[in-house]
């Protein structure tokens, strides 16, 4: 098979069955990631972390092309930001002791979030959500911030990722809108 086929397969994936992969991916992730982090010592938690990440990966592509019908320049500036998160994550980096990765992934729900707002597929309800959730991840621009209002900030951005994936998931995308809103586009 070649690239180009397996490319042309892809695009034609209904996209409520590549949204509930991404609900798939997203909670598989974090599953991964927290059993990494909480039963898996040495080797094992690094490759928890990392298959974690390549996820996260998979779910941030997958999120691009659901969301590019909205405004495709939007969804791609979106990627950017998750990667470099990501990246982030992959290298354990935090200066100064703030964790980056979840500020720049707060800037990727912010921009997902005014997305799925403007979508016509998604309950604008959760374009709110996964908004605040990006503040919420924003808060960790500053230690003292964060201290002060942990366990709030960690609650406000896991509710609405959490609640995004989770419809996903679950429910996926009214096809029928998706479609409406790709011919508009």
């Amino acid at each position: 098979m070649t690239a180009a086929l397996t490319m042309e397969r892809i695009a034609e994936t209904s996209p409520r069955f590549k949204a509930r992969m991404a609900g798939v991916l997203y909670f598989l992730s974090v599953l991964t990631a927290a059993s990494g982090e909480t039963f898996l010592r040495g080797r094992l938690a690094f490759a928890a972390g990392y298959i974690a990440i390549l996820g996260m990966a998979a779910v941030t592509l997958i999120s691009y092309d659901i969301l590019k019908p909205v405004n495709r320049s939007l969804s791609l500036l979106a990627v950017p930001f998750a990667f470099v998160g990501l990246a982030f994550e992959v290298f354990r980096w935090q200066p100064q002791g703030l964790n980056v990765a979840l500020v720049f992934h707060g800037i990727y729900c912010i921009l997902v979030g005014y997305l799925i707002f403007r979508s016509t597929f998604l309950p604008r309800t959760l374009g709110a959500l996964e908004a605040i959730a990006g503040l919420a991840w924003l808060t960790y621009l500053s230690n003292p911030l964060v201290n002060h209002l942990s366990p709030y900030n960690l609650a406000g951005g896991l509710l609405g990722d959490v609640s995004l994936f989770l419809w996903l998931l679950v429910m996926g995308v009214n096809v029928q809108r998706w479609q409406e809103q790709v011919d508009a586009a």
